[in-house]
């Protein structure tokens, strides 16, 4: 079975894609977007392609090819393979992804993908430029020890990436039954959004199961439309910024840092610890959003019963 790159494939689709929303936004006066801001993301969609041909993408198979010489059983490459690798991939995802929310250390290269202030395709494409080694060998490499091909693996991740471009608009609202198992738009604009009400949701590449599974599902409000970006926006479309902005916050941190437990929490704890708890972590944002509104957790006000609680 041969495994095609189709990012490559894919790309000519997505400026086609691209032009195409700007024409209906316009038309329909639905979504924004705003030049420079369009730029850099698409920068920064250029870059991630870029960044594993210095390296980093060797490093990844040469992990994954050791790996696989290891692997438990021998998976063939047929179809229902795929699927299964398809499916346990985007399990993989959805922790990769939560777990880059709530980790400093990973969130320094996914804020990137949060940084603007706006949501339509191109948005999708505003990848980081770092992390893509570390993560793909700690969150991947389980599949390969499990016996799927790294091609294979490789090939899955590509499909759960080319899935997500599309939900990356404002141009489409809600889509009826097929919002009980996919992603879509309405689910992945709660998760990019800041309101304290939509915090930390809506993990899911594409299956949107996993996040009504483990209790981090949030509806999207019609009367609460979202707000785009981070907790504090940059206030500036150059991509060196962009891409290094947390790290060189981190780097700050670790300087003025009294004690060992204080350099593990700037690293390691959620994005917005501190010691003195002067500085603001999604968590204590939306437990005073609860506060002020006597609310109960916006996860579990959204989630149909009997879900469980994030």
């Amino acid at each position: 079975m041969e495994f095609p790159d189709i990012i490559a494939y894919a790309v000519p689709a997505f400026l086609v894609l691209v032009v195409a929303e700007i024409v209906l936004s316009r038309v329909l006066n639905r979504g924004r977007y705003e030049a420079r801001d369009s730029a850099a993301s698409l920068i920064m969609g250029f870059g991630s392609e870029l960044a594993p041909l210095l390296g980093g993408g060797a490093i990844v198979l040469a992990v994954f090819l050791a790996a696989y010489e290891f692997r438990l059983m021998d998976i063939p490459n047929t179809w229902w393979a795929v699927l299964l690798c398809f499916v346990l991939d985007d399990l993989r995802y959805y922790w990769w992804h939560r777990i880059s929310h709530e980790r400093r250390w990973f969130w320094a290269s996914h804020v990137v993908h949060h940084s603007s202030q706006h949501y339509n395709l191109t948005t999708a494409l505003r990848q980081t430029w770092t992390g893509q080694v570390l993560g793909s060998i700690l969150f991947r490499t389980p599949l390969v020890l499990i016996g799927f091909h790294p091609a294979m693996v490789f090939f899955v991740g590509a499909i759960n990436l080319l899935y997500q471009f599309w939900i990356h608009t404002e141009l489409i609202k809600r889509m009826g039954p097929f919002e009980w198992v996919f992603n879509t738009p309405s689910h992945h604009r709660v998760h990019h959004a800041t309101n304290p009400k939509y915090l930390d949701a809506n993990y899911a590449g594409t299956l949107i199961i996993w996040d009504r599974m483990f209790g981090t599902f949030v509806e999207e409000d019609e009367n609460e439309k979202p707000r785009y970006g981070i907790i504090k926006n940059l206030g500036t479309f150059n991509p060196l910024v962009i891409s290094f902005h947390e790290w060189i916050g981190i780097a700050k941190d670790l300087r003025a840092a009294k004690s060992f437990k204080q350099v593990l929490g700037y690293t390691f704890g959620p994005p917005g610890w501190s010691p003195d708890g002067t500085r603001m972590t999604s968590a204590m944002i939306k437990e005073r959003w609860r506060r002020i509104h006597g609310a109960e957790q916006p996860q579990k006000a959204a989630e149909p019963a009997p879900q469980p609680a994030e």
